[in-house]
């Protein structure tokens, strides 16, 4: 095996689930040339990995589709030994039936994965993480459990940051409102924490403002840092490493957290930890309502508002934590 390539172009935390993968793929073949597709914004989180020969990037919102036949020219020539797709959908299964790939493999949900030469089930059943079902495409050549999902930040100086040790992350928002944890489950959660410990808040540049207006909602003496859009992805990660607990929701951060081992706090409001995106940090709190609501899941991906009116998912406990 001299070449493979994996494609994974959904969002952060589905990128940064896929390096579980690679992780695997690299200790079965340390040789081999391993390299990655992503949607343009992703490729950040693999600056400067050890093993990663090539980062294609696709823009999907500009030029889409010239811009991955683009890549897919690039691809051709190459002609890879293995082609694994983590995607389920019609537009990368083409890329990939056409990448003239020695072999190509992905998930049965695909619809063009009939072409493909292995195709297996990707199910959400309780017990079995997306590392696993990943895991499942490469079960030819290994029987051996997922790796952790792992990413490599360079080292942080918090105090750069004007932030000095000990604190804790916040990272408050999602883009679906139903797996945000309420705003006064956060103003409570931190109104207790020690006041000599620091709260650093994380998030996009779209956050800041939000952030900012939290902030302004919180009674507490102790130093907060609104860090939102300030650092990049593996900056970010960097520093939750360092923290002494990351609170997040069922997002990106979740899994930032657990590809560098950070401890960490994380809020399933309307999700359930049996779709299998629970965290895999060495230390990992899940927080879920209780009791929770009949309603709950009410989907897999969150939604913008809650579908009955009452959001008593988000209804968390959080100072018991």
């Amino acid at each position: 095996m001299q070449k493979v390539l994996v494609i994974q172009t959904s969002f952060i935390g589905d990128v940064i689930l896929s390096t579980a993968l690679l992780e695997s793929l690299q200790e079965l073949f340390p040789a081999t040339q391993l390299d990655i597709l992503v949607r343009k914004g992703n490729e950040s989180l693999f600056e400067g990995h050890p093993f990663l020969n090539q980062v294609y990037v696709w823009d999907k919102k500009g030029a889409k589709y010239k811009g991955l036949w683009r890549i897919l020219r690039q691809v051709r020539k190459l002609q890879y030994d293995l082609v694994i797709n983590l995607q389920r959908f019609g537009t990368t299964g083409l890329f990939t039936v056409l990448s003239k790939a020695h072999k190509t493999i992905g998930f049965r949900k695909n619809p063009f994965s009939f072409l493909f030469d292995k195709a297996y089930p990707h199910e959400l059943k309780a017990g079995i993480h997306e590392v696993d079902r990943n895991q499942a495409l490469i079960q030819e050549w290994t029987e051996k459990p997922a790796s952790r999902p792992k990413l490599y930040p360079k080292a942080c100086d918090v105090s750069s940051y004007g932030i000095e040790p000990p604190f804790v992350c916040f990272a408050p928002h999602s883009v679906w409102k139903t797996k945000q944890l309420p705003t006064e489950k956060w103003i409570s959660l931190a109104e207790q924490i020690n006041n000599e410990v620091s709260i650093v808040f994380l998030g996009a540049p779209s956050e800041l403002e939000a952030c900012d207006q939290l902030m302004s909602q919180i009674n507490r003496a102790g130093a907060m840092h609104n860090m939102c859009g300030r650092l990049s992805l593996l900056e970010s990660a960097a520093l939750m490493q360092q923290s002494q607990m990351n609170y997040v929701n069922d997002s990106a951060p979740l899994h930032l957290c657990s590809a560098v081992d950070a401890p960490q706090t994380a809020f399933f409001c309307s999700t359930s930890p049996a779709f299998g995106f629970t965290p895999l940090s060495t230390i990992s709190i899940i927080a879920e309502a209780s009791p929770q609501p009949p309603c709950k899941p009410c989907g897999l991906h969150g939604k913008s508002a809650c579908p009955k009116g009452h959001f008593d998912c988000g209804n968390i406990d959080v100072l018991s934590l």
